[in-house]
């Protein structure tokens, strides 16, 4: 399903518009291979939510320093998810693809796109539980490698500009210099 996106927001953003996709692929791979009565289930159905939700809510926030905290948290998500689908593969004893093994290049060089449907992208690689994990393992890494860059760029602009609340008093401080000015 496609959803139209307002220029600047959140939707565009690739690490969200990624997120989406691992969200639905997640949903999907759980219903099938785990059960939905253990623990597992539920913490891989969290670790997911989170970690598209907190890139949501950090988008939102005036606040640049919450912004680094909740990416954080979602970077913290998805790599518990991410630790979830090795464990999948290690307990059945199911092939771990190595990062240059070409399926895994195919999958890599598969873009996400919000303007058309992901799932025939994806399609292939979900009819089996080996190559439906190693898929989300290799859409996880991507996605914990664009958070940090999120994380990185997010950081450095906060050293470069500051805090909402350090410029807010600095406003404050300039109007009431211009206050006394004025008198």
């Amino acid at each position: 399903m496609t959803y139209p996106t307002k220029p600047g927001g959140y939707k565009n953003l690739l690490v969200y518009q990624q997120a989406v996709v691992i969200f639905d692929l997640n949903h999907l791979f759980c219903e099938r291979y785990v059960d939905k009565r253990s623990r597992t289930f539920d913490q891989m159905i969290q670790a997911d939510r989170s970690g598209k939700q907190n890139i949501v809510e950090g988008s939102l926030e005036k606040s640049l320093k919450m912004n680094i905290k909740l990416t954080g948290v979602s970077r913290a998500s998805y790599g518990e998810l991410l630790e979830d689908y090795e464990d999948f593969l290690r307990i059945r004893n199911l092939k771990l693809w190595d990062k240059n093994d070409p399926r895994v290049l195919a999958i890599r060089a598969t873009r996400v796109s919000p303007d058309s449907s992901n799932w025939t992208n994806w399609s292939n690689w979900t009819n089996s539980p080996e190559s439906f994990a190693n898929l989300m393992l290799t859409l996880l890494s991507r996605e914990n490698y664009l958070l940090d860059q999120m994380l990185r760029a997010l950081e450095e602009k906060f050293i470069r500009e500051g805090g909402y609340s350090e410029n807010l008093f600095r406003k404050r401080l300039e109007h009431r210099s211009r206050n006394k000015l004025g008198q």
